[in-house]
C-alpha cells in the first residue's frame, strides 16, 4: 500500500533521493530493513552459507558463563538494532538483567519481537525503543539508575565505513554513558570465496533482500523503478577490506521517484551495503578510537568471528 506524504519517513526520502543523485549512487544499508527486509534477513541468517549468525550463536552458547561473569551484574541490556532478537534469550537467560531495551528502526517488527521476549522472560522488564540508533536515542527513564551493557551482535559494525563506525561507537558511548560495557560481534577476514558465498547465496534470498529495497522505494515513495531491470551482486573490495552489495542495472533504464527522474546505464550500480572484515588488531583499534577499551575477547576455533567485551572508561590525558 502506498504511504501518504505524512507517513513516509523524511530521512528515508532524503537518503534515497540524495543517494541516487550522487556520482556514485548509494543508499544507506539501514533502509534495507523494512518489515519484509527484516523477515528476509532472518531467513538469510539460517542459510548454510551464511556463517556469521551460526558461529556467533555457538560462541554465545559456549562462552556465555564467562561473558556473563565479566559483562553484567544487575544491568540493563541495551540492544542496538535488535531485529528479531534471536540471540537475546541467550544473554537474558544467563545474565538475568534488571531490564532489556531493544532498539530498532522497524517499529512493527520491534514490537512483535519485544512481545515474544516479554512472554519468554516475564520477570525482566522489556522497554522497546523505535529509533534509528545512528541518530539521537532517548533511553527509557526506568533504566536511569542501572548499569548498562550495550549489545551489538551480528558484525553490524561492519556495515559502516571505518570513519562512520568510529563515530557510531562514540555515539553508543554517549547513549550508554561512562562505565557502561559493550558486547560487540566482529567478523574476521577469511578466504574470498567463502565471503562471496555468504553474501550471494545459491538460494537467492540475499538477492531478494537487496532487491526488496527497490520495492520499498516504489511502495513508500511512489517510484516506478522496474525492479527486474536490476540484479543483486556481491563483490570483495580487497583494498578496503569489505564485501560490497550492489544493485546492477542489466540494461539502460530510467525511472522516477516523487517526480524526480533518474537514469542508469547498463552495468551502473546502486551501492546498498558494506560488510567490513577486521583482523584482531584492527578490531581493537576501532574500539579504542570509538572510546571503548577492550576487556576480553572470544573467538571460535577457526578464528572466523570474534565477540569483544569493551568498557567506556573515563577519558584520561595520560597513558
Amino acid at each position: 500500500m502506498l504511504k501518504t506524504l505524512d507517513e513516509v519517513d523524511p530521512a528515508f526520502r532524503a537518503d534515497v533521493l540524495n543517494g541516487l543523485s550522487e556520482p556514485i549512487p548509494a543508499i544507506p544499508a539501514r533502509w534495507l530493513y523494512d518489515r519484509r527486509g527484516s523477515e528476509l534477513f532472518d531467513d538469510i541468517t539460517r542459510l548454510p552459507s551464511y556463517y556469521p549468525t551460526r558461529i556467533e550463536t555457538a560462541l554465545l552458547n559456549e562462552r556465555m558463563g564467562e561473558i556473563a561473569g565479566k559483562a553484567c551484574n544487575g544491568c540493563a541490556i541495551v540492544e542496538f538494532g535488535s531485529g528479531s532478537s534471536t540471540k537475546t534469550p541467550l544473554l537474558l537467560r544467563a545474565m538475568r538483567p534488571a531490564a532489556y531495551v531493544p532498539i530498532d528502526i522497524s517499529g512493527e517488527y520491534l514490537r512483535e519481537s519485544a512481545a515474544r521476549v516479554d512472554a519468554q522472560f516475564p520477570g525482566i522488564p522489556v522497554h522497546p525503543v523505535e529509533a534509528d540508533f545512528t541518530k539521537d536515542v532517548v533511553l527509557p527513564a526506568a533504566i536511569d539508575d542501572l548499569p548498562r551493557l550495550g549489545f551489538f551482535p551480528g558484525s553490524t559494525i561492519g556495515n559502516f565505513i571505518p570513519r562512520t563506525a568510529t563515530d557510531l561507537l562514540r555515539h553508543f558511548r554517549d547513549i550508554l554513558g561512562t562505565g557502561a560495557k559493550l558486547l560487540i560481534g566482529m567478523d574476521r577476514v577469511k578466504p574470498v570465496e567463502r565471503l562471496i558465498a555468504a553474501y550471494d547465496d545459491p538460494e537467492g534470498v540475499t538477492a531478494e533482500f537487496n532487491l526488496n529495497l527497490l520495492h520499498r522505494i516504489n511502495r513508500e515513495l511512489g517510484g516506478d523503478i522496474p525492479v527486474d531491470a536490476f540484479a543483486h551482486e556481491s563483490r570483495w573490495n580487497d583494498m578496503l577490506g569489505r564485501i560490497e552489495m550492489h544493485l546492477v542495472a542489466q540494461h539502460d533504464v530510467g525511472f522516477a521517484i516523487e517526480g524526480r527522474g533518474f537514469k542508469f546505464k547498463a552495468g551502473e550500480t546502486i551501492h546498498t551495503e558494506n560488510s567490513h572484515k577486521y583482523g584482531p588488531r584492527g578490531a581493537r583499534l576501532l574500539l579504542l578510537a570509538g572510546g571503548w577499551t577492550p576487556l576480553a575477547e572470544w573467538t571460535d576455533e577457526a578464528e572466523d568471528f570474534a565477540l569483544i567485551l569493551a568498557e567506556a572508561q573515563r577519558n584520561r590525558f595520560a597513558p
